[in-house]
């Protein structure tokens, strides 16, 4: 199954009254294959998508298909904390020609492991599109524990897990457990090359709006053995990774691709603008990588 090594997860574009610009996006995806990513996925959480309705995320779908698919990987983000829901938001997106989609742990509602289970086995079930699990517990309260992965993974169409614990145990374990055509994404720019150390296929990037080309170079030079170069790279990045995390994901991100002169747009409510000192933080960041011109 391949699905890529340099995914981001794209920023979704609004109009200064905050209504949904879809052309924009369109024209951000075709940007972001063009700077060396193998893909996006739409509609996760640094797509702010937790303030998009459903008809929005489907037009957002639909678009990003239009502009990239056939020559990059298009995932739609189609978890919810209703796995009702989230099947209907998956036999949708499958309907528009995504290439698969992710499905968050279920957040607020905390489902004990068996519940994460059933959730993610009844949205396998509705589609035949490959199925990626993304763990995220610092946003959703729960943590997909390496037991449940594993469980997962003996299903067909669940190819791939985004794990975002920033535990680096807990990546092993799941590579420990699942066969070596699984997949496992890191879902933290700053953890990318460690997570390949261990058996990790890539990144879901938020960096990757910025700098795509630098962390496909990162990990090329990984899947090379030269180690070296890898590590050179990631330490070269380490200050945009650290940035784009000064506050909430995706209030850094946003800010530095308007800045950067790619058009995005405000941040919906509850999200805010970033504070001043924490906008000179990003602006210091993207000019001493030499991302201003």
């Amino acid at each position: 199954m391949k699905l890529g090594s340099v995914l981001t997860a794209m920023v979704t574009p609004f109009r200064p009254d905050g209504t949904l610009d879809v052309e924009q996006a369109a024209r951000l995806a075709a940007h972001l294959v063009e700077i060396g990513n193998d893909g996006v996925v739409v509609g996760g959480s640094t797509g702010e998508s937790a303030t998009l309705s459903d008809e929005e995320k489907l037009k957002l779908f639909a678009a990003v298909v239009e502009a990239v698919g056939g020559r990059a990987t298009v995932i739609a983000g189609t978890g919810t904390y209703d796995t009702r829901h989230s099947i209907h938001l998956t036999k949708e997106a499958e309907k528009l020609g995504v290439d698969g989609i992710m499905a968050v742990v279920p957040y607020y509602n905390k489902p004990p492991q068996d519940g994460l289970y059933e959730h993610f086995r009844a949205i396998a079930e509705s589609t035949s599109l490959p199925v990626m699990l993304y763990n995220v517990p610092g946003r959703t309260g729960q943590n997909l524990l390496p037991e449940t992965v594993a469980r997962l993974a003996e299903i067909d169409n669940i190819v791939a897990v985004k794990e975002s614990s920033g535990n680096m145990d807990q990546v092993s374990e799941i590579r420990r457990r699942t066969p070596p055509e699984f997949l496992i994404y890191s879902g933290d720019d700053s953890l990318t090359l460690p997570i390949l150390a261990v058996g990790g296929t890539g990144v879901i990037s938020v960096a990757g709006h910025l700098v795509g080309r630098r962390i496909r170079a990162m990990i090329d030079a990984f899947q090379k053995g030269d180690v070296k170069t890898a590590t050179a790279i990631h330490l070269e990045l380490l200050p945009i990774f650290k940035v784009m995390f000064i506050t909430t994901n995706p209030i850094p991100v946003k800010t530095a691709v308007n800045m950067i002169g790619l058009p995005v747009g405000p941040l919906r409510p509850p999200l805010c603008e970033p504070t001043e000192e924490q906008r000179q933080a990003i602006r210091r960041v993207l000019a001493d990588s030499g991302l201003l011109d």
